[in-house]
């Protein structure tokens, strides 16, 4: 493996912790201070919308005979596991966490490591490299470039709080995970219109449709569900038309002297040792971390490396770049 794959590990696309919590527009957020220019549609952030009561009704999920309430899926100290069969039995800081300051990994990223836009799918990530991010945020190496809004505070008060120990637990169990696909990419012109609920798009319970115009939508096929952190929650992934095809483009070319990028992530882009897979996974969550790159907010281990290789991509190419990777199997 030459030094630039052997970068990846820091310099990757790497895969964050982030609190999920469930206005119909296009850009929610207001302006970051790194960045102005921020895609919006890659860093939603609604408080205000209106979220279920956190009752005790029980719920059930296909394909699962557990029960859960949404009072559960509110705790932040517990995992809602809803396939504990799938699995291997999860560690205490993925289904507990540590009260008061760490939150369980699994609730956030589900119990199978799955995430969604507004975190990221971590299952199947070499361990190696979870720590390594982990130890970014807690030194203050890895900052944001996206506006500011709650998982941002969240992800540092956690990263700092953390143990060693902990941290090992959980990238010991997750990087053990394959991640299953999750994500149907449709290029598009007009798309069901949305709402921005809380951190992610959704659809409009009243119908109707929108132009989709140069962003990216991924949203659930059941927000409930989603809501209720099953990991097995399927997305449809709204792209521009002809957005795949210039992507793969990109991805193989490594023009304007970027490196190609299989010749760190794989020849399928799946991961090469201790670098992270990139195929198959959030675009949302990719394109927020090219900002993070292109602006010098992520200046862990490597990340110099990194840099060079986002910034002659304007916003465009990296849209293509993003949906291309979610297009393709994980």
């Amino acid at each position: 493996m030459n030094n630039l794959c052997r970068s990846a590990l820091g310099a990757g696309l790497v895969f964050v912790l982030l609190a999920a919590t469930p206005v119909s527009a296009q850009n929610a957020a207001a302006p970051s201070k790194w960045a102005p220019d921020f895609p919006l549609w890659a860093a939603l952030w609604n408080p205000d919308f209106p979220r279920e009561p956190a009752n005790e009704d029980p719920y059930n999920v296909p394909n699962s005979s557990q029960t859960f309430t949404m009072q559960h899926a509110r705790n932040l100290f517990f995992a809602l596991d809803w396939h504990p069969d799938n699995h291997p039995a999860l560690p205490d800081v993925v289904l507990h966490g540590r009260q008061p300051e760490v939150w369980a990994c699994g609730s956030c990223h589900r119990a199978e490591g799955t995430g969604g836009p507004e975190n990221a799918p971590i299952a199947g990530l070499p361990a190696a490299y979870i720590v390594q991010q982990m130890a970014d945020f807690k030194s203050g190496a890895r900052m944001f470039s996206a506006p500011q809004r709650k998982p941002i505070h969240d992800m540092t008060q956690i990263g700092k709080a953390i143990t060693d120990e902990e941290v090992e637990a959980a990238a010991a169990y997750f990087s053990a995970l394959s991640l299953d696909p999750i994500l149907k990419v449709v290029e598009a012109e007009t798309i069901p219109k949305t709402v921005i609920a809380g951190l992610i798009y959704a659809k409009d319970p009243d119908g109707g449709t929108e132009p989709l115009g140069d962003r990216i939508v991924e949203m659930p096929n059941d927000l409930k569900q989603f809501e209720m952190r099953d990991s097995r929650s399927q997305f449809t992934v709204y792209v521009p038309v002809g957005s795949i095809a210039k992507g793969a483009i990109l991805i193989a070319g490594g023009a304007n002297g970027r490196v190609p990028c299989v010749n760190c992530h794989g020849a399928d882009l799946r991961g090469l040792g201790p670098v992270p897979g990139i195929a198959g996974r959030s675009p949302s969550y990719f394109m927020r971390q090219f900002m993070d790159f292109k602006t010098g907010a992520r200046a862990g281990t490597w990340s110099a490396l990194m840099k060079p290789q986002v910034e002659p991509l304007s916003i465009e190419d990296m849209t293509a770049i993003v949906a291309y990777l979610a297009s393709l199997p994980p």
